[in-house]
């Protein structure tokens, strides 16, 4: 292998940003990614499931677009760029039935008051997300909003993630997605003239001297060293650094750990669509602490399926007893909603994203325990004058979790790598 100024590790949307970086000011830089894709957590199928149509099964959409660097990269490519959020309709259940328009009106400023009682919170101390609606005991709405913002948005419990990292990180602004998916977008457009060699895992980063990067094809020399990978594999150990981590580092790592967002896709066998509209969100009112909630994008495009997704232990719990377990919780989910209805609706068949079991990734993104918020800027922190570099969606803040905010760690990981 031959040697380089620095050598990026993984292939996701930071790496492919500090390669794009570093290649503008004219440094060699080789991306080594151990899958046999680029993208990381933005990866696009075509199952024949849902007859070849395109489908992301991970990342899903270009968030807060107005400040996403993603965006204006696909408009000036001149990609279709599509607003799933502004087209879709919502259907929220009470119960058994639909809410009325007064409760409709009430859930929507719910989402006001968790804010203003999460920043009456913050002014005194850093807390569990959980706390905004223990404090909001009489608002009938507050746990719903817990569950969005945490395993639904976040992929956590609120009771494990910190409440600073969450309003640090709040999205608002527009969402965006390419036509075509946002997985295919990023192979199109992110990676095109990059050296990236892919199915090649890193084993060992030796940073104290020079760097060395040791590879199943052998080992790499360069400047520095930019790692691009989760905080889920790097708790994992399988890439080993010499020396060992800084115990500032090996505390971020810890707590930074990874959330689980799960999808799942029913098929619909027959034309019943539930009385529903393309492209319609359904969720329902939690009326009790720690139950779970599912949403659903039914009928998304036009298509004939309904997509799931649940996040936090749930989901963790839910793939330790594998997809049918998955497959019949949703089930019941829209049972509760419409009935009986489903069974003829929707066959046995199903498709379930496994990011925890990908060695690669072992999660959706990493969320702050509690307390721990600063815990991604410290990760952030370049090692040993620059010769070795975090970066990803764990070392952003203002958009962590999302693919803008690891395309610009990226950047930032590339021009401290250059200094």
């Amino acid at each position: 292998m031959t040697d380089c100024d620095v050598v990026v590790v993984g292939a996701g949307v930071a790496g492919l940003a500090a390669a794009t970086t570093l290649a503008a000011a004219g440094k060699a830089a080789i991306v080594l990614e151990a899958s046999e894709r680029v993208g990381g957590r933005a990866w696009t199928v075509h199952p024949p499931s849902l007859g070849g149509a395109w489908f992301d099964m991970g990342a899903l959409l270009l968030h807060a677009a107005e400040r996403n660097p993603l965006v204006a990269i696909a408009k000036r490519a001149g990609e279709k760029l599509r607003q799933p959020t502004e087209m879709r309709e919502e259907r929220t259940f009470v119960g058994t039935r639909p809410a009325d328009p007064a409760e409709l009106a009430d859930y929507e400023g719910a989402w006001d008051r968790f804010t203003a009682k999460a920043d009456e919170l913050l002014s005194a101390s850093d807390l569990p997300l959980a706390a905004v609606a223990a404090q909001l005991p009489d608002d009938p709405w507050a746990l719903t909003v817990e569950a969005w913002e945490g395993p639904v948005i976040c992929a956590a419990d609120a009771a494990d993630f910190s409440l600073r990292d969450w309003r640090t990180n709040a999205l608002s602004g527009s969402n965006l997605v390419p036509e075509g998916g946002i997985g295919a977008f990023v192979a199109r457009r992110l990676a095109a003239g990059l050296d990236i060699r892919l199915a090649t895992p890193v084993r060992r980063i030796a940073w104290g001297g020079p760097v060395s990067v040791e590879t199943s094809a052998g080992t790499l020399r360069a400047r520095s060293a930019i790692v691009t990978v989760s905080t889920g594999v790097l708790a994992a150990g399988t890439l080993a650094f010499d020396p060992a981590l800084p115990a500032l580092h090996q505390a971020a790592i810890a707590a930074l750990p990874m959330g689980l967002a799960t999808k799942i896709v029913l098929p619909a066998k027959t034309e019943d669509r539930l009385d529903l509209p393309p492209h319609c969100l359904v969720d329902h009112r939690v009326e009790r602490a720690g139950e779970p909630m599912m949403i659903f994008q039914c009928w998304p495009y036009g298509r004939d399926y309904v997509q799931g997704w649940v996040g936090g232990r749930i989901a963790w719990a839910l793939a330790r007893e594998g997809d049918d377990a998955v497959a019949d919780f949703a089930r019941a989910q829209l049972r509760r909603l419409f009935g009986a209805r489903i069974d003829r609706v929707f066959g046995p068949a199903a498709l379930v994203s496994h990011w925890e079991s990908d060695p690669w990734v072992r999660g959706a993104y990493c969320y702050a325990r509690p307390g721990q918020a600063a815990a991604r800027a410290r990760l952030a922190e370049p090692l040993a004058g620059g010769r070795l570099i975090f970066a990803g969606e764990a070392c952003h803040e203002g958009l962590a979790g999302t693919l803008g905010g690891a395309w610009e760690s990226g950047e930032r990981a590339a021009r401290l790598a250059m200094q």
